[in-house]
């Protein structure tokens, strides 16, 4: 049964709100209504830092963006604020485009720095166009109106803040439990994990990027059309410090930590503010000071921030399996299923050098539909540079993979994927924080086709649920449907690879690659394996698997391609593999 905290926090947070103007004075609900802005711009920080892993210090700039568009339309041409937001979007929607498309190739500390270093040239672009009233600003900018009601006044201003906060806190909720929400919270797996779902891992990182831009945008034309004055000031690199800070202290990842980082960190200045002049003379640098330490204090007793920490208190709450119902069709490919028996996957004098180290040298082997097929070597042999080569994450020195006769050496991983390989890794790539039917409905990206507004608005539900119902269906032949929804990271290293062959298996792929299933199974969850992987053969799935115990491949595998120092040394069935002198030499160092 689903715990019901969450809903009564809900509740009491809207009762709050609604009732706050009857309760504490025009100060405070002025207050609110900076928190209620604050929090729409950290909500974007909350998608782009929190959940997709992208540090940015220039979100201040796109809310200035946003605010300016408004104001000068508003102002210098007498337009409408409701035309002025739709300049605002447009304007902080193209600048992210052309900024995400310049800057999020960049990894490690350049992105941020790129962030701060067009923050910084925006806020001087502000204050240095005579059309946009330089360093003096923009005044006189119009309220907006809803038909005869002018929102001038505090209140309705901030009610129609926390309106429009609360809706695009419901659409991010919903994108988030979303066929792109998941690809989004996938981007912390890394490239190799999101490319081999067939998702574009640039593609989420820029949609990303634009949508934390869209939501600063709005943010800014609310801010301009509350202080009805704009001026470059609010919008330089401090406060763009300021908004990571809040979504940070927040709980990034967590929709209400927005607010919640807003409201801390909006209050903490206030009172700082109130206080510090009565002990000192110096309280704006003492201000800084205090605030800085307080935040690391923060930080070393929670990093994660205030809502998951909170939430450690109550019991996670629990999703509701799918009911029973229509499953995802089986995907289908532009050149088709190939018959058991026939040609599927032809590996050609495939080679890869690393400098002076000859990883794969020269190997070549073919690969029938409906067959599993074991490589094996020692370690350090190169079989999942193979295994890399083939699934498109390394190209090949020289060399070529065949697909059913197609070429498919020098695509992509993402559309290796889309032509129906699926893999595992030697390290396990899952995402922790998710619940595991969460972790294989990912496994089902290149079956679905919702987008972001669909997944935004929940017009997507009918495929959510098929999704979801496919991906139990995926956890009950892996023996993992009792914990669907327990959180990946909790689970032992066995389960953690059966779970990665359940993700892979929800892609409904043609070809399975493995690489190490049975590391970490006990002798019993080995032989489940072994028989789970057999029905998938005689369903008519391809396997290749790379696996060290031995007895575990002899006793599956239809056909055994052994390698050493990177060149295939012997090819065959397993009887005869297990005579062979030469593999006999590489695994014991000698003949036995």
């Amino acid at each position: 049964m689903m715990s019901r905290w969450p809903l009564i926090v809900f509740g009491a947070a809207v009762l709050f709100i609604l009732a706050a103007p009857l309760i504490f004075g025009a100060f405070t609900i002025t207050l609110m209504n900076y928190i209620g802005i604050y929090a729409l711009a950290a909500l974007g920080l909350v998608l782009l830092a929190g959940v997709g892993g992208l540090t940015s210090f220039g979100q201040a700039a796109f809310v200035g963006l946003g605010a300016y568009a408004t104001a000068w339309y508003t102002t210098a041409q007498g337009g409408s604020p409701w035309i002025g937001l739709l300049l605002a979007l447009a304007i902080t929607g193209t600048v992210a485009t052309i900024l995400g498309a310049a800057t999020l190739r960049l990894g490690g500390h350049f992105l941020p720095l790129s962030t701060i270093a067009w923050g910084i040239a925006i806020y001087f672009l502000f204050g240095n166009f005579d059309a946009l009233g330089r360093y003096s600003g923009l005044s006189d900018i119009p309220p907006i109106r809803i038909g005869s009601l002018s929102l001038v006044d505090t209140t309705p201003m901030y009610y129609f803040i926390w309106a429009v906060l609360g809706l695009m806190m419901l659409l991010c909720a919903n994108l988030l439990d979303s066929r792109e929400g998941r690809a989004l919270r996938s981007l912390r797996g890394g490239v190799q994990l999101v490319e081999s779902l067939g998702i574009g891992f640039f593609r989420i990182r820029l949609a990303v990027f634009i949508l934390a831009g869209l939501l600063a945008g709005l943010s800014g034309w609310l801010y301009a059309h509350m202080q009805r004055f704009v001026s470059p000031t609010p919008f330089d690199i401090k406060p763009g410090i300021e908004l990571l800070l809040m979504a940070i202290v927040g709980g990034a990842g967590h929709i209400s930590g927005a607010v919640v980082g807003a409201a801390f960190v909006t209050l903490l200045k206030n009172g700082l503010q109130d206080v510090l002049p009565l002990l000192t003379s110096s309280s704006g640098q003492l201000e800084i000071v205090v605030f800085g330490a307080l935040f690391i204090i923060l930080l070393q007793t929670d990093r994660a921030g205030i809502v998951p920490l909170v939430r450690r208190f109550f019991p996670r709450p629990v999703r509701l399996l799918p009911p029973q119902g229509a499953l995802l069709p089986p995907r289908t490919y532009p050149q088709g299923t190939a018959e058991r028996g026939q040609p599927l996957l032809q590996v050609d004098r495939l080679a890869k050098r690393f400098g002076g180290l000859t990883a794969v040298d020269d190997v070549s082997f073919a690969l029938a539909s409906g067959e599993i097929l074991g490589l094996i070597g020692p370690n350090g042999a190169g079989k999942t540079t193979l295994f890399n080569l083939i699934t498109g994450v390394l190209k090949p020195n020289d060399g070529r993979v065949l697909l059913q006769g197609e070429d498919i050496t020098a695509l992509s991983v993402r559309r290796i994927a889309a032509k129906g390989i699926a893999r595992t890794f030697q390290h396990v790539k899952l995402r922790p924080n998710m619940s595991l039917i969460d972790n294989v409905v990912l496994g089902t990206y290149l079956r679905t086709t919702s987008g972001f507004l669909s997944g935004a608005l929940r017009i997507d539900r009918s495929e959510e649920q098929a999704s979801r119902r496919d991906a139990l269906q995926k956890l009950k032949r892996v023996g993992l449907a009792d914990k669907a929804n327990e959180l990946a990271g909790d689970l032992p290293l066995g389960q953690q690879r059966l779970l990665e062959i359940a993700r892979a298996l929800a892609a409904d792929p043609k070809l399975l690659i493995l690489d190490e299933p049975a590391a970490g199974l006990r002798r019993l969850e080995k032989q489940a394996l072994a028989a789970l992987l057999r029905e998938l053969r005689e369903a008519g799935l391809t396997i290749v698997l790379v696996e060290h115990d031995m007895e575990f491949v002899m006793n599956l595998v239809d056909r055994i391609v052994v390698v050493d120092f990177g060149v295939k040394l012997a090819e065959g069935l397993p009887a005869a593999i297990r005579a062979d002198p030469r593999v006999q030499e590489a695994y014991l160092g000698g003949v036995a």
